[in-house]
């Protein structure tokens, strides 16, 4: 159920750093057409830094692991959503399935990949009904490093916050001693430790897993360029998704799309440079972890 482009394969024999990367940024993440456009510099970015990409979706029957550029573009808005939960039936249906995190995790546990670079992570959403992404279980269960900007900012990042801790998930801060807002660098929780560069988030990795510790670490990666007049904008986009009765998983990518309208496109570059920094980052830990490992 799980095939390995040949290139991924390789490299993993190897040894050689490889670094996952979702589908759903391509296929839901951003205005139809924009998403292949991020991903493909995603993958380059990865390689600039010395790292093999292998971007993870459903194609064809199985759960594929390192895409051409020709397979990618069939992640579009009408592929599935595909969490942890959803990737068997996805790949015996024969359906197209764009991995979330928490489903490009479960991939990389199977492959043996232990790096991951994305936008934001999920976590628990907004409102007095409990609602939790399924990310955080994967991240539970995954020896993985995650390259992220921080839980994503429409949700209830304090709560996310506590109930990592809870969980017992290490979320490090790179060069911040506070968990991103996703598009603003500060104002979140405090992250349990702080890091200078790439090497230190490899050692820390390295430790974290030869200690027993079976799960993941969060790297939170501020973005470049802060919006921090943002927060008004999202509690709009939130309240317009309530009004129009969108829930699940249609939430985020209408309060995505939303936010581009309002914020004049300003939220939309910044998502799109924040994805291929944190691409660029994950790939220079999985190199210097790969130099500790060998």
């Amino acid at each position: 159920m799980i095939e390995l482009a040949r290139e991924v394969a390789d490299a993993l024999r190897r040894r050689e750093p490889v670094v996952a990367l979702e589908t759903t940024l391509v296929a839901h993440g951003f205005p139809a057409g924009d998403g292949l456009a991020v991903g493909l510099e995603a993958e380059r970015r990865v390689r600039e830094s010395g790292a093999v990409p292998a971007t993870v979706g459903v194609l064809d029957g199985a759960v594929r692991v390192g895409l051409s550029e020709t397979e990618l573009e069939r992640f579009t808005p009408e592929a599935r959503k595909v969490g942890p939960r959803d990737l068997a039936a996805c790949a015996v249906q024969g359906a197209v399935g764009a991995t979330t995190v928490g489903g490009t995790l479960a991939a990389c546990r199977v492959a043996g990949i232990g790096f991951m670079a994305t936008g934001g992570i999920g976590g628990v959403h907004r409102g007095e009904r409990l609602d939790v992404s399924a990310d955080l279980g994967e991240l539970t269960r995954t020896e993985a490093l995650v390259v992220c900007s921080g839980v994503k900012s429409l949700l209830d990042v304090p709560a996310t916050a506590e109930l990592l801790e809870t969980l017992g998930i290490a979320v490090i801060g790179f060069r911040t001693d506070e968990l991103p807002l996703f598009y603003a660098a500060r104002g979140g929780p405090p992250v349990s430790a702080r890091i200078e560069d790439a090497g230190e988030a490899a050692r820390i990795a390295h430790a974290h897993w030869q200690l027993g510790r079976h799960s993941a670490l969060v790297l939170a990666h501020p973005p470049a360029e802060s919006l921090d007049d943002v927060g008004p904008l999202i509690e709009q986009a939130l309240s317009a998704a309530a009004e129009a009765g969108v829930t699940g998983q249609e939430v985020t990518p209408f309060v995505l799309a939303r936010l581009h309208e309002l914020s004049g496109g300003r939220t939309l570059k910044s998502n799109r440079k924040l994805v291929a920094d944190n691409a660029g980052l994950a790939a220079e830990v999985a190199v210097a972890y790969a130099g500790i490992a060998a």
